[in-house]
C-alpha cells in the first residue's frame, strides 16, 4: 500500500472528517472511497466516448425508424409535471 501526504484547507478537512463519521469510517477509507469514485467515473467517461467513436449515425437513425410512432400504454407514460 502507498502513503500520500495531501495539504487541505481546514474547511475541507473538517468537512472531510464529518462526512467520514457520518458514514462510520475512517478519513483514510473515505478519501479511498472518493478517488475510488472518480476514477472509476473518469474511465467510464472515457469508455463511452471511444464506443460512441465507433458509432454510425446513419445506422442509429434506421434503427430508430423502425421504432413504431404509438402512444405509450397507460402504465409507461411519464408523469405530468
Amino acid at each position: 500500500m502507498s502513503s500520500l501526504s495531501v495539504q487541505l484547507p481546514d474547511s475541507l478537512y473538517k468537512s472531510l472528517q464529518e462526512l467520514a463519521q457520518q458514514d462510520g469510517i475512517s478519513i483514510d477509507q473515505f478519501i479511498s472511497t472518493a478517488i475510488a469514485e472518480k476514477i472509476s467515473a473518469l474511465t467510464t467517461e472515457t469508455y463511452l466516448q471511444q464506443l460512441a467513436q465507433q458509432g454510425n449515425r446513419a445506422s442509429y437513425d434506421a434503427v430508430l425508424a423502425k421504432v413504431p410512432d404509438v402512444e405509450p400504454d397507460p402504465y409507461d407514460r411519464l408523469p405530468s409535471v
